[in-house]
């Protein structure tokens, strides 16, 4: 490993091209980071007296440091976001400088063949830096000044017309930009293959980038030490699918919290939320998941992906059970995610096991049992070892009948409550104040009706009359303690 500290732009000016493995995750820069960044470019570029600014650093493998004439990419393992925000900057400047000039290195022309392609280079090799699937089409569509395709990274566009804006708004006052830009400092950092361990140095990283999620560290531990051929065919088979059914937003904000179900569901344990890389380790290194192979085990998580996305995201088809999992959803039961992807791979894998009605009655109980709890006052802080064990109850052979076996004989503060209970609380609970008042309403209002009520928009002015001279009839309806 060679590692040294060096300028930003000099290093990108030197670099024949640089790749981002198909391992590595999707561009995912908020606008916070980079409006961090670009007030830091700014701030030093201002100041005379700071002569540099550290922005992290850039970690790559040389895939074939002998053949000097031809290159070949520097794949990169720490620092594309990085990488793909300046590159994003420096595109915006381009095209707002077009034909001037006004500090020396700083024209469209030179910023583009400085650093942003290889002049002498056709195809792919044009360019000076190639994300990922959708990243990759959209950053050089910008890169070759063209519209950016159909289904095109929001990130990469967002983050673009950030910088757009940014620059448009200073006008042709560019000098902080211009000294900004050129104080960067980043540390290099060459691995050598066969020599290093670009896994533990990814691990180990702590940049000034985003802090790694556990998906991250989960798909590069499954793909990294893969020859590529294989590499490509288990992203192309079971990843890349998984992150399109997750969508661009979704994918972000929850395959970590899927990972931990997936987990919970195969062990029975539930792993810290920041531990759960650590807990994917231990399970794909057990003897029992290990002798299947790399390639059962990503199918087994895409298989099971699938069925959280219809759970979690709303991309159940059935009509029956995906308003059971909009309900569930809205009373935010995450804890009950692994028992139902139990329950979804029995229905789906073999549908004399769990029938499509029972599993919706299924989900209805695992309702009816956490919004009980609620109104009656139960504490929730024993709900997700009531779910991560639930699968050992159950018996198969009569399935819907198991699960309501357990729910009725769980004890004290795990307890289902009864009819009675849940009257005397329902009578007395302000529930107008409730955390889920459109849930509670929506589903009295679509209680045994054929055609379901969209009360979404609604608003509630009064759910009584605030009359104190009720009429008769009020009183009636509203019973002995009506006042």
């Amino acid at each position: 490993m060679i590692a040294t500290s060096t300028n930003l732009l000099n290093f990108l000016r030197k670099s024949p091209q640089f790749a981002i493995p198909i391992y590595q995750r999707t561009y995912s820069w908020t606008e916070r980071e980079c409006s961090q960044l670009w007030s830091d470019i700014l701030r030093v570029g201002g100041n005379d007296a700071i002569s540099a600014h550290f922005i992290g650093s850039i970690v790559y493998i040389e895939t074939d440091p002998l053949h000097v004439s031809n290159q070949s990419p520097l794949l990169v393992i720490d620092g594309q976001q990085r990488l793909a925000t300046i590159m994003l900057i420096l595109e915006a400047l381009a095209r707002h400088l077009g034909d001037s000039e006004p500090m020396d290195g700083f024209s469209a022309n030179k910023l583009r063949h400085y650093y942003l392609i290889n002049t002498e280079e056709k195809d792919e090799r044009h360019y000076k830096l190639l994300l990922t699937q959708t990243d990759k089409a959209s950053l050089l569509a910008l890169v070759k000044q063209r519209p950016l395709p159909e289904e095109h990274s929001l990130r990469i566009s967002d983050n673009f017309a950030f910088f757009s804006e940014q620059i448009k708004a200073l006008g042709t006052d560019l000098a902080a930009l211009f000294k900004g830009l050129a104080k960067l400092i980043i540390v290099d950092i060459s691995l050598t293959r066969g020599q290093d361990d670009p896994q533990l140095i990814f691990e180990s990283m702590n940049s000034t980038g985003r802090e790694l999620s556990q998906a991250d560290l989960i798909r590069n531990f499954i793909l990294m030490g893969l020859e590529p051929s294989q590499q490509e065919q288990l992203y192309e088979d079971h990843w890349r699918p998984m992150e399109l059914a997750f969508g661009q937003d979704a994918y972000g904000s929850h395959f970590d919290g899927f990972m931990r179900h997936y987990l919970t569901f195969k062990t029975g344990e539930i792993p810290n939320v920041h531990e759960v890389y650590e807990a994917f380790k231990a399970y794909a290194h057990d003897p029992v998941v290990a002798v299947l192979g790399v390639n059962a085990l990503v199918a087994d998580i895409h298989t099971f992906a699938g069925y959280y996305c219809a759970i979690a995201l709303g991309k159940e088809h059935d009509r029956d059970l995906n308003t059971a999992f909009r309900d569930l959803r809205e009373l935010k039961v995450d804890v009950a995610y692994p028992f139902l992807l139990e329950l979804y791979y029995d229905y789906a894998q073999n549908d004399n096991l769990l029938s499509e009605k029972d599993f919706v009655k299924a989900v209805r109980l695992i309702e009816s049992y956490v919004f009980r709890r609620a109104v009656c006052a139960i504490p929730t802080n024993s709900l997700n070892k009531t779910f991560a064990t639930f699968g050992r109850a159950l018996k198969k052979d009569c399935y819907l009948e198991s699960i309501q076996a357990h729910l009725l004989t769980l004890p004290s503060y795990r307890r289902f409550p009864s009819d009675d209970e849940f009257k005397s609380e329902l009578i007395m609970r302000d529930l107008y104040n409730f955390r889920s008042r459109s849930y509670w309403l929506r589903r009295l209002e679509n209680h045994d009706r054929q055609e379901r009520v969209a009360v979404d928009e609604y608003t509630i002015e009064h759910i009584l009359p605030q009359n104190k001279n009720l009429s008769p009839e009020w009183r009636k309806a509203l019973g002995p303690e009506w006042q």
